[in-house]
Protein backbone atom coordinates (compact mmCIF):
# COMPACT_ATOMS: atom_id res chain seq x y z
CA UNK A 1 0.00 0.00 0.00
CA UNK A 2 3.13 2.17 0.50
CA UNK A 3 4.24 1.92 -2.64
CA UNK A 4 0.70 2.54 -4.52
CA UNK A 5 0.10 5.86 -2.24
CA UNK A 6 3.64 7.42 -3.27
CA UNK A 7 2.62 6.44 -7.05
CA UNK A 8 -0.77 8.49 -6.12
CA UNK A 9 0.59 11.09 -4.52
CA UNK A 10 3.46 11.72 -6.99
CA UNK A 11 0.33 11.76 -9.90
CA UNK A 12 -1.43 14.30 -8.36
CA UNK A 13 1.38 16.65 -7.16
CA UNK A 14 2.51 16.47 -11.54
CA UNK A 15 -1.09 17.27 -12.03
CA UNK A 16 -0.15 20.35 -9.66
CA UNK A 17 2.57 21.24 -11.64
CA UNK A 18 0.77 20.58 -15.07
CA UNK A 19 -1.90 23.23 -13.64
CA UNK A 20 0.31 25.50 -12.44
CA UNK A 21 2.34 25.67 -16.05
CA UNK A 22 -0.64 25.77 -17.69
CA UNK A 23 -1.60 28.62 -15.40
CA UNK A 24 1.60 30.72 -15.97
CA UNK A 25 1.82 30.24 -19.77
CA UNK A 26 -1.84 31.46 -19.71
CA UNK A 27 -0.58 34.47 -17.98
CA UNK A 28 2.44 35.45 -20.17
CA UNK A 29 -0.09 34.29 -23.00
CA UNK A 30 -2.45 37.71 -21.33
CA UNK A 31 0.44 39.79 -20.84
CA UNK A 32 1.94 39.08 -24.12
CA UNK A 33 -1.40 40.35 -25.67
CA UNK A 34 -1.89 43.31 -23.41
CA UNK A 35 1.76 44.74 -24.21
CA UNK A 36 1.17 43.93 -27.95
CA UNK A 37 -2.03 46.37 -27.54
CA UNK A 38 -0.50 48.58 -25.87
CA UNK A 39 2.15 48.90 -28.40
CA UNK A 40 -0.07 49.20 -31.42
CA UNK A 41 -1.84 52.23 -29.80
CA UNK A 42 1.40 53.25 -29.09
CA UNK A 43 2.21 53.22 -32.51
CA UNK A 44 -0.93 54.97 -33.99
CA UNK A 45 -0.30 57.61 -31.93
CA UNK A 46 3.57 57.64 -32.50
CA UNK A 47 1.85 58.18 -36.23
CA UNK A 48 0.59 61.45 -35.80
CA UNK A 49 3.46 62.69 -33.58
CA UNK A 50 5.29 63.99 -35.74
CA UNK A 51 3.25 66.55 -37.03
CA UNK A 52 1.72 67.43 -34.11
CA UNK A 53 5.46 68.52 -32.83
CA UNK A 54 6.59 69.99 -35.93
CA UNK A 55 3.26 72.66 -35.79
CA UNK A 56 3.97 73.01 -32.11
CA UNK A 57 7.58 74.61 -32.70
CA UNK A 58 6.26 76.78 -36.25
CA UNK A 59 2.74 77.60 -35.25
CA UNK A 60 0.74 80.06 -32.73
CA UNK A 61 -1.34 78.49 -30.05
CA UNK A 62 -4.33 79.77 -32.57
CA UNK A 63 -2.99 78.32 -35.88
CA UNK A 64 -1.77 75.03 -34.60
CA UNK A 65 -5.74 73.98 -33.00
CA UNK A 66 -6.83 75.61 -36.62
CA UNK A 67 -3.85 73.27 -38.23
CA UNK A 68 -4.99 70.58 -36.48
CA UNK A 69 -8.36 70.35 -37.02
CA UNK A 70 -7.70 70.75 -40.85
CA UNK A 71 -5.82 67.23 -40.26
CA UNK A 72 -8.80 65.62 -38.40
CA UNK A 73 -11.48 66.53 -40.83
CA UNK A 74 -9.40 65.50 -44.07
CA UNK A 75 -7.19 62.44 -43.02
CA UNK A 76 -8.22 61.87 -39.44
CA UNK A 77 -3.90 62.10 -38.91
CA UNK A 78 -3.33 59.56 -41.46
CA UNK A 79 0.12 60.30 -43.24
CA UNK A 80 -1.11 57.82 -46.04
CA UNK A 81 -4.94 58.90 -46.87
CA UNK A 82 -5.84 58.85 -50.23
CA UNK A 83 -9.25 59.64 -51.10
CA UNK A 84 -9.78 59.94 -54.96
CA UNK A 85 -7.30 62.23 -56.09
CA UNK A 86 -6.36 63.96 -53.06
CA UNK A 87 -3.40 62.61 -51.06
CA UNK A 88 -1.80 62.70 -47.55
CA UNK A 89 -2.61 64.53 -44.13
CA UNK A 90 -3.91 67.29 -45.84
CA UNK A 91 -5.65 65.63 -48.85
CA UNK A 92 -4.15 68.05 -51.65
CA UNK A 93 -4.85 67.53 -54.85
CA UNK A 94 -1.50 66.27 -56.00
CA UNK A 95 -0.48 62.68 -56.64
CA UNK A 96 3.06 63.94 -55.63
CA UNK A 97 2.21 63.99 -52.23
CA UNK A 98 1.86 60.12 -52.31
CA UNK A 99 4.28 58.22 -49.64
CA UNK A 100 6.09 61.97 -48.79
CA UNK A 101 7.23 62.36 -45.37
CA UNK A 102 5.56 64.60 -43.13
CA UNK A 103 8.02 67.50 -43.01
CA UNK A 104 7.92 67.43 -47.00
CA UNK A 105 3.80 67.80 -46.82
CA UNK A 106 3.75 69.95 -43.69
CA UNK A 107 5.81 72.94 -45.52
CA UNK A 108 4.31 72.18 -48.89
CA UNK A 109 0.91 72.67 -47.13
CA UNK A 110 2.74 75.55 -45.09
CA UNK A 111 3.20 77.66 -48.46
CA UNK A 112 -0.02 76.62 -50.06
CA UNK A 113 -1.70 78.35 -47.08
CA UNK A 114 0.07 81.41 -47.12
CA UNK A 115 -0.71 81.92 -50.63
CA UNK A 116 -3.96 81.26 -50.59
CA UNK A 117 -5.16 82.50 -47.34
CA UNK A 118 -2.52 85.13 -46.51
CA UNK A 119 -0.34 85.28 -43.06
CA UNK A 120 -1.60 85.94 -39.56
CA UNK A 121 1.54 87.07 -37.73
CA UNK A 122 3.82 86.45 -40.41
CA UNK A 123 2.28 82.71 -40.53
CA UNK A 124 0.14 80.82 -42.90
CA UNK A 125 -3.70 81.52 -41.92
CA UNK A 126 -4.63 78.29 -40.94
CA UNK A 127 -8.07 79.58 -39.44
CA UNK A 128 -9.41 80.85 -42.59
CA UNK A 129 -8.35 77.76 -44.37
CA UNK A 130 -10.09 76.27 -42.02
CA UNK A 131 -13.50 78.59 -41.71
CA UNK A 132 -13.13 78.13 -46.00
CA UNK A 133 -13.09 74.08 -45.30
CA UNK A 134 -16.08 74.36 -43.15
CA UNK A 135 -18.11 77.08 -45.10
CA UNK A 136 -17.84 74.99 -48.74
CA UNK A 137 -19.35 71.89 -46.22
CA UNK A 138 -16.11 69.64 -47.64
CA UNK A 139 -15.52 68.58 -44.05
Amino acid sequence: MYLTDTVHSTARALEGLRANRLRLVRSVAIVIGILLSMASADRSEAQYLPIKVLANKQLTDKQYQCHNEIIYRESRFNIDAVNGSHYGYYQMRSKSMQGKPYDYQFYIYWYYVSKRYGLDHEIPDYCAALHHLKTKGWQ
